[in-house]
């Protein structure tokens, strides 16, 4: 099977594979908006709001988030939240949401980093299903995100943590973390037995799903893997090095496909300064994997797949849950198309330049505003808006003002 590397913004893309994108498995709810307006004319314009940043900072609700949703729903303004955030189940992060911003919201407004996993239970991304194979899962607070996974359809799923804790040599130095990893871990569907191929562990997907917390463990198991035959833990594939082969034989001898749920090299957190987040942990994890392979000056490349903001396939899919949503709630399958979403982002790198590079499927315009209350702290951004704000709610009354 060929991958295709996501890894490259949006524009700079030769062909790819067209995924059909389906809504994130979740129930739903109502949406609830003012009676006021059930005769109002239908709203062509539309919104997409990053949260940790935009929404919340620190679990804390930024001043005015929660009257620029409520001001949305009161005119029927369809909106969603594309968040690079995750490690939980779509129903849980939403319900948080709605609690900290005292604001009801239904669970399919919400578009995680890794939502567009779940269409890889029944094949996407040039992918077959994986619904019955075994995948690893990294990142998020104890086993968080194989509690997602399993909730998407994926009936066996293993952690770093369930390596570690049946074979604890696999890396040595999370040794002080056993007894963390013990509240967790699972047995093993097979063992690691490189003697015995046919009965030893095979990974047929690795996906991190959300920030990895124990980084040294997390990328040995990734490049063990990598480094496989077959996927199958313990082995070393004889292709490794081989320069007659493409990739001089790295990844070249059915290894599984590697997944990752953002790029965000930054992102706000609770100290007055950004943090590293999952795209840190890839950077670092290539670095590696460039030490031993020799890297790009070899003429290797770590073959993987990113998704979440700024790449296309996750703005198209959450476009799609947009409209799909937006139907439902007006209950109409024969609306106006919508002339313009307005993507309210802290992050240059994620949330403007995904909107600005976006080409909407059904002619709909992407307008990027950058608010100051998140990873954006002033001076010339890295990728230009078109506008810029104080904060969400101004984000909101500017757009409002600029569409009557």
């Amino acid at each position: 099977m060929r991958l295709y590397s996501l890894s490259r913004p949006v524009g700079s893309w030769s062909v790819r594979p067209r995924a059909n994108l389906r809504a994130t498995p979740v129930p739903r709810t109502p949406f609830i908006y003012s009676r006021g307006f059930q005769t109002a004319p239908t709203p062509d314009i539309a919104f997409a709001f990053d949260i940790d940043g935009v929404l919340l900072r620190s679990s804390k609700p930024i001043p005015g988030a929660a009257d620029a949703l409520r001001t949305l729903q009161e005119r029927r303004i369809p909106f969603i939240l594309l968040t690079n955030g995750g490690g939980k189940h779509e129903t849980e992060r939403v319900a948080e949401i709605s609690e900290k911003l005292q604001v009801p919201l239904d669970p399919s407004v919400i578009i995680q980093s890794h939502s567009p996993f779940a269409e890889l239970v029944h094949g996407a991304f040039e992918q077959e299903a994986l619904e019955n194979k075994c995948i690893l899962v990294a990142g998020g607070d104890g086993d968080s995100c194989r509690q997602v996974a399993q909730r998407y359809g994926f009936k066996s799923v293993v952690t770093p943590g369930d390596i570690f804790n049946a074979y604890p040599g696999v890396w040595p130095f999370s040794k002080p973390f056993k007894d963390y990893y013990k509240t967790f871990a699972q047995p093993l569907p097979k063992p690691i037995n490189p003697n015995d191929p046919s009965n030893s562990l095979k990974i047929d997907a690795m996906f991190v799903y959300n920030d990895p917390r124990d980084w040294g463990l997390d990328a040995q198991v990734i490049v063990d893997v990598l480094l496989s035959s077959q996927g199958i833990l313990g082995t070393l594939s004889e292709k490794n090095g081989k320069s007659d082969l493409p990739n001089r034989g790295y990844q070249q001898d059915g290894q599984p496909p590697l997944y990752f749920s953002n790029p965000d090299l930054w992102w706000a957190a609770a100290y007055h300064l950004p943090r590293l987040g999952q795209g840190g942990f890839r950077e670092a994890l290539e670095g590696t994997w460039a030490a031993i392979t020799g890297g790009p000056a070899q003429g290797v490349e770590l073959i993987k797949t990113v998704v979440g903001k700024p790449y296309g396939l996750t703005y198209r899919f959450a476009e799609n849950q947009l409209l799909r949503n937006r139907a439902r709630a007006l209950n109409s399958k024969n609306l106006s198309p919508i002339k313009k979403v307005f993507m309210v982002g802290d992050n240059p790198e994620s949330d403007i330049r995904g909107a600005n590079s976006y080409k909407s499927e059904y002619g709909s315009e992407w307008h990027s505003i950058l608010v100051r209350t998140g990873v954006y702290d002033g001076g010339q951004p890295s990728c230009t808006p078109k506008t810029i704000v104080d904060d969400v709610r101004h984000a909101v009354n500017w757009a409002l003002k600029a569409s009557a």
